[in-house]
C-alpha cells in the first residue's frame, strides 16, 4: 500500500478507537464492568474466528478491514477501558498501590508479547493462524471473567474489598 493509504488506515484505526473509547467511558457505569468484559471477550472470539476464515479464504482486503475495525471498536468499548477500571478497583486498600503497579506492568508485558509475537506467529501459522489462537484466549478470558470477576458498578472501594474477601 502506498503512503496515503497507510496514513488513511492509521487515522481510521485511531478515530474508531477514540470514538468507541469515549462511548465506553459513558457506558461503563451504566452497563457494568462484568457485562462489558463478557461481551468483549465473547464478541472478539467470534470476530477473530471470522477474521481467520476471511484470511484463510483470501477474502477482499476491504472486507477484512471492516472486521478489523469492528474488532477495534468492540475492544475499545469493552476489554480495553474496563480492564483499567477493574485494575484500579479490585485490590484491597493496603496493597492497592503495589498490586496496581504489578497489574499494569503485567498488562503492558502481555501487550508487548502480543505485538512482538504476531509477525512470528503469522509467518509460522499463516496470516490467519494467530486469530484462531486469539479467539481461544478470548474464550478462556470469557470463562475467567464469568467465574472470577465480581461486578463493581456502583460500589465503593470498601464495598468491593468486602465482596472480594468473601
Amino acid at each position: 500500500a502506498n503512503l496515503n493509504q497507510q496514513l488513511f488506515e492509521t487515522v481510521s484505526i485511531g478515530a474508531v478507537n477514540l470514538v468507541f473509547t469515549i462511548i465506553a467511558m459513558w457506558q461503563v457505569d451504566k452497563l457494568g464492568r462484568k457485562p462489558l468484559m463478557l461481551a468483549g471477550a465473547a464478541g472478539l472470539s467470534v470476530i477473530y474466528v471470522v477474521l481467520a476464515l476471511l484470511l484463510m479464504n483470501h477474502a477482499a482486503a476491504s472486507l477484512v478491514s471492516v472486521f478489523v475495525m469492528i474488532a477495534i471498536a468492540l475492544y475499545a468499548t469493552s476489554l480495553a477501558p474496563v480492564t483499567w477500571v477493574l485494575i484500579a478497583e479490585i485490590f484491597p486498600n493496603h496493597i492497592r498501590a503495589r498490586a496496581t503497579t504489578i497489574a499494569v506492568v503485567a498488562l503492558w508485558a502481555a501487550y508487548f508479547v502480543l505485538v512482538f509475537t504476531f509477525p512470528i506467529l503469522a509467518q509460522k501459522m499463516g496470516a490467519y493462524g494467530p486469530f484462531y489462537m486469539y479467539a481461544g484466549i478470548c474464550v478462556l478470558g470469557f470463562l475467567f471473567v464469568r467465574a472470577r470477576i465480581t461486578e463493581t458498578k456502583g460500589k465503593t472501594l470498601e464495598e468491593i474489598e468486602q465482596a472480594v474477601r468473601h
